[in-house]
């Protein structure tokens, strides 16, 4: 057979030639004692990226939010939040399960965004009726979708003026930062740099379109770290020789970045090339993210479709809808290859 060509998520890339040899040449030492170079470089170097006073190094991009939220927020508390963010519907309850932090989800809009006066009416008073609202968290990209910076910028505006934290999960951060890039005429890094500062918080992943094997990084101020460090422990998340992680993630962020327009590129030709197919209706990428629903007759074709796709070695996704990725082992035969099994099955 030929190569697979995996549309599932942009976390299924393996490590490139160039990535490897640095992972292999990183300085090691024991970051649980805090003195991993490498480790240390890289948080040093994404906190100064988005202008923050320090970052922490963290496995995975739930644990990064876990301890976020448990670090602005104590028993009893809750946060204002999507309900289709990553952090309150896809990690498993974990603020409230392990800090009694209790999530007090909004519906999105059709552009992902939550309703400023959803936001505003959501805030509970002081009354011991109530848990006390602490924290607003959004997710920029959201299921592929820019946030616009006007409206994160509102946002956050009003959770400050409320005297509320306001938190970032950017696993995609850099996605959005490259789509609004596109809009503004001005680079990536600025405009990751743009959005970030619109919080206390940020959660950056390094495994998705940056294409590192593992990781994210949580941002903040020293405080804010400090206290994320002590969750991140209890949580099992403190590594030891984890500097071949961290050159990772440095690579990532030096010679990734500017390639994700690449990705985004290949999504669009994806969305162009199922256009038209009688039965399928696609969602216009503003990333790298392209969902598909499949529409009359074809309603219930979903898993033959999966299957015929597998078949021909594509993979993609169907949690809740047709899910196709783009991302760095994907190329433009490969999407053009996807392109022609969808066809093939709907005789398109």
């Amino acid at each position: 057979m030929s190569t697979i060509v995996d549309l599932r998520s942009d976390t299924v890339t393996q490590p490139t030639p160039a990535m490897r040899a640095a992972m292999m040449a990183a300085p090691l030492g024991d970051d649980v004692f805090a003195d991993d170079p490498s480790v240390n470089a890289l948080q040093e170097r994404i906190a100064q990226m988005l202008g923050f006073e320090a970052a922490l190094f963290v496995p995975t991009g739930t644990q990064s939010n876990l301890c976020a939220i448990l670090a602005h927020c104590q028993r009893g508390d809750e946060y204002i939040v999507g309900q289709f963010a990553h952090c309150y519907r896809w990690e498993g309850g974990g603020a409230a399960v392990l800090g009694s932090v209790q999530p007090q989800p909004l519906a999105h809009q059709s552009d992902g965004t939550l309703a400023l006066a959803d936001i505003e009416s959501s805030i509970k008073p002081d009354d011991a009726h109530f848990a006390r609202t602490r924290l607003l968290a959004l997710e920029n990209t959201l299921g592929g979708k820019l946030l616009p910076l006007e409206y994160v910028q509102a946002a956050t505006d009003l959770a400050r003026r409320k005297g509320l934290a306001r938190h970032l999960d950017g696993a995609r951060l850099f996605n959005a930062a490259t789509a609004q890039a596109a809009h503004t005429g001005g680079d990536a890094r600025a405009e990751a740099r743009a959005i970030a500062q619109c919080f206390d918080s940020v959660s950056v992943c390094f495994s998705k379109g940056l294409g590192a094997p593992v990781g994210s990084a949580l941002c903040g101020s020293r405080d804010f770290i400090a206290r994320a460090h002590r969750i991140r422990k209890m949580a099992g998340g403190g590594m030891r020789q984890s500097g071949m992680l961290a050159a990772a993630a440095s690579h990532a962020l030096e010679h990734h970045v500017e390639r994700l327009a690449q990705d985004h590129a290949l999504a669009r030709r994806l969305a162009d090339g199922l256009a038209g197919i009688d039965g399928l209706q696609v969602e216009a990428p503003q990333t790298n993210i392209v969902f598909v629903d499949l529409t009359g007759a074809a309603r219930d074709q979903s898993a033959g479709l999966l299957a015929h796709l597998e078949g021909q070695g594509i993979r993609a996704t169907g949690l809740y809808r047709l899910r196709f990725v783009t991302h760095l082992d994907v190329d433009a035969a490969g999407v053009d290859r996807a392109v022609a099994a969808v066809r093939q099955y709907f005789k398109a």
